[in-house]
């Protein structure tokens, strides 16, 4: 199968995967459960997201300064910094570890 193919079967799957989203019962989304999981696996989807982008690297596991970019963004997270300040205390943690050398 040449790539286009694949690249069209996989478009009607996820277009059939919505359209079978709308068929579901409104009761079943009003459950509490429901938005419980779905708030945990948002957050752990985000995680997992989070993760492989700071521990990828070309050849398997990369440790350079993703790793203290994400460090100093968690330590500016926990002292309840606005998201915009985060972002820049991660990279500008980023900028200096590499600019050290060290990745």
């Amino acid at each position: 199968m040449s790539l286009w193919a694949w690249i069209l079967l996989a478009c009607a799957a996820v277009y059939l995967t919505k359209l079978l989203g709308y068929m579901v019962p409104a009761a079943w989304l009003k459950h509490p459960m429901v938005g419980r999981i779905s708030g945990l696996l948002t957050v752990a989807l985000l995680a997992a997201l989070v993760t492989m982008n700071t521990f990828s690297g070309d050849d398997g596991l990369s440790f350079d300064a993703r790793i203290a970019a994400l460090l100093a963004a968690a330590a500016a997270l926990m002292l309840r910094a606005p998201f915009l300040v985060v972002v820049i205390v991660g990279a500008a943690t980023a900028a200096g570890v590499r600019a050290l050398g060290v990745g």
